[in-house]
């Protein structure tokens, strides 16, 4: 993730003293003259690094109320939720090698509601990806891809619930993407795309598995590799109990852009996506059975990642056009 660097923190600020006696105790022990280096992280959120000079240490803020989200009681909430979810996935074991969920260090309603986290570091899945294509690793991405399908795997068993799957839900998030690309579809486009999302309401294995706490926003900038092979996640805003392949789904797809963006070629993440559905199913009990019913359903998830991403106005016009054609194929798939 890019950064930009704004300066020092001002000794005055009350951020400086909320981060000097609250949030570095935790990480060094007290430091009596810390000095903080300030960048803002590239991201959808008001996010920013504060770096201590003189230990190195790393915190993240994230600020819930900001120029994105203007309502004060809306984004206390999201911090609470944000905040509990990092505490809960801890409290299941993610914690510590080779799955770790970074830690939250405070939250401070005072300051722009927000979030103090510990700062992860390693090479993002965004990176590897990019490695591997570029430099023809395939090994390099394989052998991640069997790491974050364990990870999932592990995540989604250990938290399943004898509650089904509510796709009504995802249907209504699929219609809301619809609508945040009615600048590129037209009116019939956008119909079709409904009634494909009304096709697949009416399947019966989009109903039939139990819900599992989801990551919700598995996309490669919320994944990293650390030196020592330990797979670390964060931003967990979008973390809730749904269909474990709204996980899963969502990484095939972007898998799947990530070739089509680079290398033009549709079909070069195939392997990769098979083989990221393979791993995953490898932690069930039965996996043929698994991966069977992980691939009748994961066309749909990959169909509604591509509209997601097609959806953001600075990408190349003729590229979401090719990203919007490749999620009705997905839509199209047959049973």
């Amino acid at each position: 993730m890019g950064r930009n660097y704004l300066g020092h923190l001002q000794t005055e600020d009350p951020l400086y003293g909320y981060l000097k006696y609250d949030i570095q105790p935790q990480l060094t022990g007290f430091y009596n003259d810390p000095v903080y280096r300030v960048y803002r992280l590239n991201g959808s959120n008001a996010v920013y690094l504060y770096e201590e000079k003189n230990t190195g240490v790393k915190i993240i803020g994230k600020y819930f109320y900001s120029e994105r989200e203007k309502n004060k009681q809306i984004a206390a909430r999201h911090l609470e939720k944000e905040y509990d979810r990092l505490e809960t996935m801890r409290g299941f074991g993610f914690d510590r090698p080779p799955f770790y969920v970074a830690r939250p260090l405070g939250k401070n309603p005072d300051l722009g509601e927000l979030l103090a986290v510990e700062c992860c570091e390693g090479e993002l899945l965004s990176s590897v990806i990019s490695r591997a294509i570029f430099e023809k690793n395939n090994d390099l991405l394989f052998d991640r891809l069997s790491l974050l399908a364990y990870f999932f795997a592990e995540l989604h068993n250990r938290t399943a619930v004898d509650v089904p799957v509510d796709f009504e839900q995802v249907c209504d998030y699929m219609n809301r993407v619809i609508r945040q690309c009615s600048v590129l579809l037209k009116k019939e486009e956008a119909e079709e795309f409904r009634s494909f999302c009304r096709l697949w309401h009416d399947r019966p294995e989009m109903w039939a598995d139990c819900q599992v706490l989801v990551h919700g926003d598995a996309t490669p900038e919320n994944f990293m590799f650390s030196q020592d092979d330990t797979l670390e996640t964060f931003d967990l805003e979008r973390c809730a109990y749904a269909d474990r392949i709204f996980d899963v789904g969502r990484i095939a797809g972007e898998l799947k852009h990530f070739f089509l963006m680079n290398i033009g070629d549709k079909f070069a993440a195939e392997p990769f996506i098979g083989h990221f559905l393979w791993e995953y199913a490898t932690h069930f009990p039965d996996r043929e059975s698994a991966f069977y019913s992980i691939t009748r359903r994961v066309p749909f998830y990959m169909g509604v990642t591509l509209l997601r991403i097609a959806r953001n106005f600075w990408i190349d016009r003729d590229y979401r056009r090719r990203l919007i054609n490749e999620a009705r194929k997905c839509f199209q798939e047959e049973e």
